[in-house]
């Protein structure tokens, strides 16, 4: 298929994005923006986190990872569904009872200002760095697929990107996008479910011979029993739960959309769903991921990691699911991306710049600064978005939760310290502690052959990491009661 009908195609996706953000942005003002006033389905907010949380990374890498690291990627699912089910029952209710926009007053109101400001500071940090490495991925096979053929430099379809995603998300913030990501997850699984059922019906394979085929050359083994590995099942286990209460339940991007919704009752009801359903949505990519090498090998495609499926879809398959896969990609792309950037633009607005204290400002002036943000966050997307191209890392899976070991055990640290124990923190050494945490476990990750022999850490850094913060809390606080 030409590059001109896959780009035509793609507007014409996104002119339906922009209707649905038309019409449910009318009216919208910053409560709309920030929360969604407080007014969302949570049936809608579930499914519509399923794409939020896959992102188009998890479209690309975990079908690719498998020729590697065959189903051991379920291991960290498992971990997730443990960290989903701990949010529903000990974050969530927290967060309805304080009435929070911005889930970082609670450290204002546990710790102080110091430690309110160091909190949504790492979160802006570790999202606008997984945001722009998952934005990152898509693009660059947008631009392989599509752009490159007219022309366009990688930086300028960035910015397209970039500009549509602006267009939709300006005026309704989270109201909006609870309805958009609905619409974009429905596109994904659809994409998800026809390719997989393209692979088998051409390789004339049943659902059971398939898994026979991918036995046989070693891409089904899910758990890894040496407790040396990195990969051993309870290490990530363990860090799957972590890194779903630290990427999920202590980013402000996630619970964002969930005290969006319009009861306790209900928010507890949209994550324990969640729970269940990412299992099953990632046990389905696993399994697209050992089709796609057993196809990858029928068509003698030298493509692997996060090129294989991008190169059997576009070029190996029939153009209908070449354009499916494209709508699938941008369906994966967009929540991660929209939610990311109005997540940030409210951490800013709110955490940083303390927008909602400002009494001296109209609602109109709060609007206007609000949107100036959103500009500049767009702005950051872009450099660092080009950084990750300058890198260029063959999975970028791994990149992201390399970085959120370093980035959320922090909050991980802040959160645990303030909600298990009842002491009073210095509040001003806060900043202190939450930056050296990072940087010991930079020096144990570097040494760690050298401090543990043949004994490696993988994603239980992050757990590490929250360790120290929080041994570090311990250290400057005192038997005082908060």
């Amino acid at each position: 298929m030409s590059s001109g009908l896959l780009f035509s195609f793609v507007v014409a996706y996104f002119i339906i994005l922009l209707v649905v953000a038309w019409y449910t942005g009318r009216n919208s003002n910053n409560d709309s923006f920030f929360i969604g006033n407080r007014n969302s389905n949570w049936m809608l907010v579930a499914f519509g986190m399923i794409g939020t949380s896959l992102s188009g990374v998890t479209f690309v890498s975990v079908p690719g990872a498998v020729g590697k690291d065959a189903f051991s990627y379920m291991q960290i699912t498992l971990g997730y569904f443990i960290g989903y089910i701990t949010i529903a029952y000990v974050l969530i209710p927290l967060y309805y009872r304080l009435h929070l926009t911005s889930i970082y007053n609670y450290l204002d109101s546990r710790f102080g200002k110091s430690s309110y400001k160091t909190g949504a500071s790492f979160f802006i940090l570790s999202r606008t760095l997984g945001a722009t490495a998952r934005l990152y991925l898509v693009v660059r096979i947008l631009q392989d697929a599509i752009l490159s053929s007219f022309g366009v430099p990688f930086w300028l379809t960035t910015l397209i990107i970039l500009f549509m995603i602006l267009l939709y998300t300006y005026e309704g913030g989270v109201k909006t996008i609870v309805y958009t990501d609905t619409l974009q997850t429905s596109c994904m699984l659809a994409g998800l479910v026809i390719c997989v059922g393209f692979i088998l019906h051409t390789m004339h394979l049943t659902l059971g011979e398939s898994f026979t085929a991918m036995h046989e050359r070693g891409l089904t083994t899910i758990f890894n029993t040496d407790p040396n590995d990195k990969l051993f099942f309870l290490k990530q286990i363990f860090a799957g739960a972590f890194i779903t209460i630290t990427m999920t339940g202590l980013d402000q991007e996630m619970m964002q959309k969930n005290i969006s919704v319009k009861t306790l009752k209900d928010s507890k009801k949209n994550m324990v769903t969640l729970a269940f359903i990412m299992v099953i949505v990632i046990g389905f990519f696993l399994f697209l991921g050992g089709l796609l090498h057993l196809y990858g090998a029928q068509q003698q495609v030298t493509a692997t990691g996060d090129k294989l499926f991008p190169e059997l879809a576009l070029k190996h398959m029939p153009p209908v699911i070449s354009v499916i896969f494209i709508i699938a990609l941008i369906s994966a792309l967009f929540p991660s991306a929209d939610g990311a950037m109005t997540a940030l633009t409210s951490s800013l607005c709110i955490d940083i710049l303390d927008m909602q204290k400002r009494t001296d400002w109209t609602e109109v002036q709060k609007k206007k600064y609000r949107q100036r943000i959103h500009l500049l966050m767009a702005f950051i997307f872009l450099l660092f978005v080009m950084v990750f191209e300058w890198v260029n890392n063959p999975s970028m899976i791994g990149v992201i939760l390399k970085i959120a070991t370093y980035t959320y055990g922090p909050l991980l640290g802040l959160f645990a310290f303030g909600i298990l124990t009842k002491r009073k923190v210095k509040d001003a050494l806060v900043p202190v502690v939450c930056v050296a945490a990072p940087l010991l476990c930079l020096v144990v990750d570097i040494y760690q052959k050298s401090l543990f022999g043949s004994f490696q850490i993988g994603l239980e850094l992050l757990i590490i990491n929250g360790l120290f913060t929080f041994i570090g809390l311990l250290l400057i606080s005192d038997k005082q009661k908060a």
